[in-house]
Parts: structure tokens; sequence; C-alpha cells
């Protein structure tokens, strides 16, 4: 590869992969939970990843990059373990992962120490990054998406009463339900309680009980698909009369098999909308119907404009190293990705929209988004 360093006038040069030479080898590692219970955002990303990869190969295919997934079983011992290995044993360059908060923190420690730059699609929680050298994300943090949707409650929906449904298992739940506390308070709201359950839950009956008894005008739950649906249809046949909302842990068809109806009328934020008219989206989606012959879901293109991103810093370094990698994403500016224009911030951070959707009989309606300095 030459030495010449990206700025924001040639990364429409490097998305395409065609501009520079390459590396001997550059080892990419991927951590993500490709079995356990979330498994299903794992295999969302992983196919906007692999079609990242095959369109890269496609363009390049003398280059020498590899792509090596680690499966961390749903478990943040299982994340530090996968990042310890393919920092130690496979000589990466950089990690792409994790997908959840909790897991990303514990694999992040380990890339922390090592050097080794690791980026995550999608995990939220916002002391990922902080004080960080090697750890950014691509995504938009818990307090900006629990902003955005205690925004949404008070302004576009007009409430001002809410109970929060939180997993106390997962930080992504617990970082969205303090800032969504916090914004909808400041904006004359009253969160009338914080009800707590647990990922080993099968029901959900008791905390519903305490929704019924308060009467809220909405109910925020910040979960994963797998427990909010078993909610949303417990709530239906409870028939509590309230608006849900939820954060991105919402986007996926799942939740649509599992509530099994219950969730028509409900709001997520989340990072992209099909519905969006821009050019670069029109062509992912249908590139990635092809391949897969499915919709993409918010990961499936998180994890696309980050693989996107990684092999952009490959491509427009000297050598590859983990040091140069790091210095292209400690500076990345208006980077072309499939969910808009990327910036990383001074805490490493994506400066990038949040997307607001409504569950309807057809599918998902997009409803608006709202940029970082609308909150």
């Amino acid at each position: 590869m030459n030495s010449l360093k990206i700025n924001s006038s040639v990364v429409s040069c490097a998305i395409f992969f065609s501009c520079y030479a390459y590396a001997a080898e550059s080892k990419i590692g991927v951590i993500i939970p490709m079995t356990g219970s979330q498994a299903y955002y794992a295999k969302e990303t992983k196919n906007g990843i692999d079609l990242a990869v095959s369109e890269y190969m496609e363009k390049n295919p003398n280059s020498k990059v590899k792509v090596i997934y680690e499966d961390n079983q749903s478990s943040p011992t299982e994340a530090a373990k996968s990042a310890n290995k393919l920092i130690t044993s496979d000589k990466v360059s950089a990690i792409i992962g994790d997908l959840v908060s909790s897991n990303t923190i514990a694999a992040g420690s380990i890339a922390e120490k090592a050097k080794i730059p690791i980026v995550t699609p999608t995990a939220t929680n916002d002391s990922i990054t902080v004080n960080k050298k090697y750890i950014y994300r691509t995504c938009f943090t818990d307090s900006f998406q629990g902003l955005v949707m205690a925004n949404f409650a008070t302004k576009n929906l007009n409430k001002k009463t809410a109970v929060i449904i939180q997993d106390i298992d997962s930080d992504y739940s617990i970082g969205l339900s303090n800032t969504f506390t916090k914004k909808f308070s400041d904006d004359g709201g009253k969160v009338l309680k914080v009800v707590k359950y647990s990922q080993k839950d099968t029901s959900y009956t008791p905390q519903l009980g305490d929704v019924r008894k308060l009467k809220p005008e909405v109910v925020y739950i910040p979960g994963f698909h797998q427990q909010v649906g078993v909610i949303l249809k417990e709530a239906k046949e409870l028939k509590i009369d309230a608006k849900f909302l939820g954060g991105d842990g919402w986007d996926t068809t799942d939740l649509r098999k599992i509530a099994n109806g219950s969730e028509k009328g409900g709001f997520f934020s989340t990072h992209y909308s099909s519905e969006i008219p821009a050019p670069r989206l029109k062509s992912f989606i249908t590139n990635y119907k092809k391949k897969f012959n499915v919709e993409p879901s918010g990961f499936s293109v998180l994890g696309y404009d980050t693989a996107q991103i990684i092999f952009s810093a490959i491509n427009s370094t000297k050598n590859g190293t983990p040091e140069e990698i790091n210095n292209y994403l400690a500076n990345l500016k208006d980077f072309p990705g499939i969910t808009g224009n990327l910036s990383m911030d001074k805490n490493h951070n994506a400066v990038k929209a949040a997307v607001i959707m409504e569950f309807t009989e057809k599918g998902n309606k997009y409803i608006t988004n709202i940029n970082p300095m609308e909150k």
C-alpha cells in the first residue's frame, strides 16, 4: 500500500476498495453471539458483514484480507475469551464486535489493553467508549436513543405519564431507562415507576399488573425482542391501554412472530428505514435481498457499514497496522455509509440520526428521523 492518508475528499474512493494496493495479509476479527439468546442479532449483523466481504473480494480478487469469526455464545465471559484468542493467537489488526453492550464492555477491555482497535456496530451503552483510545461504535448511544424516545413521547405523542419495564440483566436496558427517565422528567413528564424483570423470566404478569394499576399513558420497554414480544402479548391480554415504546432491540421480524399482532401501534427507535430516499440505501437493499432473500434490518445495515469502514481503513493506510487503523477511525469524517454520512466524535461515538418507526398492520412504518442537534 502507498502512504496516502484518508480524508473526507477521498472517502468515496476508498469505499470501493480499488484505489490502493494491499498489505501482505490483514486479519479482521469478528465477535458476535452466533449461539445463545442473542443469536438472532448475530445472524442479521453477520449477513451485513458477509455482504460487505463478498463485495470487497469481488472488486479486489487479489486481496489477502481474512475475516475470522468468533462465537461469544451470548456471554460476556466468552466475549472476553474471543477477543483474547483473536489478538494473541490470530494476530488480528482490528475487531468488529460485540453486538450487545455487556459483551462489548468485556471484549473491549481486552482490546484496549492490547491496543487493538475494536468497533461495535450495535452496542449503545454510553460507558463503552468513555476514556478509551481503541474502542469505537458505528451506532448511536443509549443517551441519545433514550433522549429521542422521551422527546417523542412528550412532543409528538403529547404524553405526560410513563412506566418503564426494565431488564435488570442488561446494561443496554438500564442505560436507556436512565436517560429516558431524565429527559421525560425534564420535559414535564412523570415516570410513575420502574418495574424490573430478569431475562430468565418467562412471564411478566406481575410487572404488568403494576402497570395496569398505575394507568400510564406510555410504557417504555428498552429490552430485547425475545422478552419484549411476550410482554406486549401479555399486555394486550391484560387490556393495558397505553402507548408502548422501545429501542433498537425491537427491530427484528421475530418480535412480530412472538407478539402475534400485539406490537401494532408501538413505536421504537432504530438506525435506518428502507423508506428513506437514498441511492446508496436502495442499492444495498437490492443486493442484500438478492443474496439472502430477506429484508435487511438495522443490524444488517450496521454490520455492513462497519465492515466497509474497516476495509476502507486497511486500504487507506500504508501497512494496515492496528495503530494506523486506529488513527483512521479516530479521524473518520463524513464516511458515506448506508445509514448516512458517518463521523466519529471525540469520544469515538458515531454522529448520526436516529429513526422512529411504528408497527402497523402492513409492516414497519417510517415516522421521522431525529438528528443529534434536535434531541
